[in-house]
């Protein structure tokens, strides 16, 4: 069965490849993406979205990871922790997937194809995300709709 962990797994692969390689064809990757997660509609569509959102956000989520992430530079973070923590700050900012759910699924991944201490640099990173800049968003939010 292909979950939405292995679309994510796909994505980072992506992603990667791309960081490395920014001129590569996005045709090429689209394929890529269908062919990986079995032309399964649903989870291609839940793909694409986070790659272009990632791509779309790129700048304020890099610009989020600097602030949280402390003496750490986006360029000095290892390539698979950089983008396991953009997919899952994307997914915090912009998506529907509930933040902890996000934080838990980029510190598996993380700790799947990062180093040794990738899961607990991931988890720092994002939890200090979550509750300074989501949740208080989200506090705040309600209250300006009031006014």
């Amino acid at each position: 069965m292909i979950t939405r962990r292995r679309a994510r797994e796909i994505v980072l692969q992506l992603l990667f490849e791309e960081d490395l390689h920014p001129t590569r064809d996005d045709q090429i990757a689209k394929e890529f993406l269908a062919k990986r997660l079995h032309h399964h509609q649903a989870l291609v569509a839940f793909a694409q979205s986070l790659i272009d959102g990632v791509r779309e956000n790129r700048p304020q989520i890099d610009k989020l990871l600097s602030k949280h992430s402390a003496n750490w530079a986006i360029k000095r973070m290892a390539t698979i922790d950089r983008n396991v923590l953009r997919i899952a700050a994307y997914e915090m900012l912009h998506g529907d997937t509930p933040g902890r759910v996000a934080i838990n699924e980029a510190i598996d991944i993380a700790r799947r194809y990062g180093g040794l201490h990738s899961g607990a640099f991931v988890n720092g990173i994002l939890d200090r995300i979550l509750r300074e800049d989501v949740i208080l968003r989200e506090d705040i939010a309600p209250q300006e709709s009031k006014a």
